[in-house]
């Protein structure tokens, strides 16, 4: 019998399995299950066994099969119940004995030795089921960093690449009354071809980072819903349903507070628009009065509902108009984990209330830029609620493979998933292509085909990307100009400057660099900032750099610097809080990028107030 049994690691798993199971050939078509996060279901966090798997023996037998011939072989055994009565002594694997951890969340925390691991590994639970008839049945993450595999009761189910983005997976045929298995293959490890690439300046947090949930549907349901203000002042609507019965359904949305109905009908493919005038009670959205409207939209046995703001925001010239009027965006950027001392990228509603009010009210921001990948769901609909404008990216950062097909298609799937998640938050002002990524011409190719794809899936908001800029000496004063072709197909120029930091500039220099940028373009200065070691001071006229004083300098200079930008419209600092960057290995930083206005145990530097005071004139100045 041993003989027959290939694989070490699922042999433990497949000992739960039914005689002859039938196995899934292909993954099911994926969903949207926009605003899944808001529909009834089963909450599958919690506790979890977990088991490395460095060389990745559950993805192969010991002769070299394929993870599918695998599946196959395992699903045709047997196993007999003496053998169930003494897996441990059989298998080198053991689920059932393997320790145990607390998800969601990335597992360097989870112990010790799991800090550096990088690789594959395995997590399982159980969980009771009732199935109801005519009722279907999805397996929603998240977030999965950075490839997924999932298995529910010893059959595969599904895959998903891409760390930062939700995917559900249907399961209405594989769930079972009463007990149930799910188990999760998580690959952290990335190469080449991935998005992003495999040096970043960030850590890698692999691991069930955001909630999973068992969601039960009607056998039809509203799939993906994008309800919105249109700029010439309509209510919008755009549905898609996901059933046997998709086509000609009946769809009804509501807004009681604003007494809305629209009713219609859908087409051949289970879609419907529908638009009505806005009602002129309706408050619109902005950081001043960031008003929400609970909205339903009724399919038959289904009942969808998210909490929407109504805003428009466009470009004219080089000016952003939030609501017709320009707005200066006051910002700074953030990084997801940037909560605890021991961070692992799991941000509860209340981690995410403290980073995003640090920023409202510590420093008067009324803008984030959330780098450099999508942020979950609990961080973007706070935005909604507290009122803070948000520059949303995907992971197309610095070295992208630009000539790999493939990248394009996990890259294009990335963008995708993240503005159809998205769209309903009236936060979301910027969507964002790339991080500092040299210009050549397949970089080009490779971003024009992300920018076709935000106009074709969201026209009412700006595409941006943060670019480099050339250096050169104009009159003896350094200049800072763009030559990126990637200009031209942008709403808003990000850029990302460190003049007085990572260039020789003395920080008294600073306000005298010259500036040659597209004068009919906002421009928004995506990053500056200067590194400082919390609690480290100097207090000589030249402060040397890590220290609090030299930030704070640097940032009185750049701000000097920016304010003779004409055409800027926008800052966003880098950045809140410390972080975990594993490539910065010196005296000061030990694996932090330091370049925090606030530690990673929450002491803000001398710079925060630097920053939240020049925030704090600039918002007297524009209420006038």
């Amino acid at each position: 019998m041993i003989a027959r049994l290939p694989l070490a690691l699922l042999g433990a798993f497949a000992l739960l399995l039914p005689a002859r199971p039938a196995l899934a050939q292909t993954p099911p078509v994926p969903v949207a299950m926009v605003a899944g996060d808001l529909r009834p279901g089963t909450d599958l966090t919690g506790q979890w066994h977990y088991s490395i798997d460095p060389y990745r023996a559950g993805m192969r037998g010991f002769h070299g099969e394929d993870a599918n011939v695998t599946e196959r072989r395992w699903a045709e055994v047997d196993v007999p119940a003496e053998l169930r009565r003494n897996q441990q002594s059989l298998f080198e694997y053991d689920m059932a004995a393997a320790p145990i951890a607390t998800l969601p969340g990335g597992w360097m925390t989870h112990a010790a030795e799991m800090r550096h691991y990088q690789g594959l590994v395995w997590y399982q639970r159980h969980f009771s089921a009732q199935p109801m008839a005519g009722k279907r049945r999805f397996l929603r993450f998240g977030a999965v960093n950075y490839r997924a595999r999932v298995f529910l009761n010893g059959q595969f189910v599904g895959e998903h690449e891409g760390g930062f983005t939700p995917f559900a997976i249907e399961v209405t045929d594989r769930i079972r009354a009463g007990d149930n298995q799910i188990t999760v293959a998580v690959d952290s490890a990335v190469d080449a071809s991935s998005v992003p690439p495999p040096v970043t300046d960030w850590e890698n947090y692999g691991g069930i980072t955001r909630d999973i949930r068992l969601i039960e549907t009607p056998a039809t349901f509203v799939d993906d819903a994008w309800v919105r203000l249109t700029r010439s002042g309509r209510i919008a609507i755009d549905a898609k349903l996901n059933g046997t019965t998709a086509a000609n359904a009946l769809l009804r949305l509501t807004i009681p507070a604003l007494g809305v109905t629209v009713s219609g009908r859908t087409d051949g493919e289970g879609r419907w628009h529908g638009e009505t005038a806005a009602p002129r009670r309706l408050r619109r959205w902005s950081p001043e009065m960031p008003s929400l409207y609970d909205v339903t939209i009724e399919a038959g046995e289904d009942r969808w509902h998210d909490r929407i703001g109504f805003r428009t925001i466009e470009r004219r010239g080089a000016q952003i108009l939030l609501n017709g009027r320009p707005v200066f965006l006051r910002g700074i950027s953030v990084h997801e984990e940037e909560f605890g001392n021991n961070p692992a990228r799991a941000i509860t509603p209340a981690a995410a209330r403290a980073l995003l009010a640090e920023a409202k009210d510590g420093l008067h921001a009324n803008f984030v830029r959330l780098a450099h990948y999508p942020h979950g769901e609990v961080t973007t609909r706070l935005a909604d609620e507290l009122g803070l404008l948000v520059w949303s990216e995907v992971p197309v950062y610095w070295l992208i493979a630009w000539d790999n097909p493939a990248t394009l298609r996990t890259a294009r799937a990335m963008l995708a998933d993240n503005i159809v998640r998205d769209r309903n938050r009236a936060s979301i002002a910027i969507w964002s292509i790339a991080n500092e990524t040299p210009n050549s011409p397949a970089r080009n190719a490779f971003l024009g085909a992300l920018a076709d794809d935000v106009r074709r899936l969201d026209d009412t908001r700006l595409l941006g990307a943060a670019l480099l800029t050339d250096r050169s000496t104009s009159d003896g004063h350094p200049l800072m100009t763009i030559n990126d072709p990637l200009a031209d197909r942008l709403d808003v120029m990000g850029v990302n400057t460190y003049n007085g930091w990572y260039s020789p500039d003395r920080l008294a220099d600073l306000p005298a660099i010259r500036w040659r940028v597209p004068t009919d373009k906002p421009l928004i200065l995506s990053e500056f900032g200067a590194g400082a070691k919390a609690g480290f001071h100097d207090d000589r006229a030249a402060p040397q750099k890590f220290s609090e004083e030299y930030q704070r300098d640097y940032y009185r200079a750049t701000l000097a610097m920016a304010e003779r930008i004409p055409t800027l419209t926008g800052l966003s600092p880098w950045l809140l809080k410390d972080f975990r960057s594993p490539r910065r290995q010196n005296g000061w930083q030990q694996g932090y990028n330091r370049k925090g206005l606030v530690s990673e145990t929450g002491q803000r530097k001398l710079a925060f107030d630097v920053l939240a005071d020049f925030y704090a004139g600039r918002a007297r100045h524009d209420a006038q």
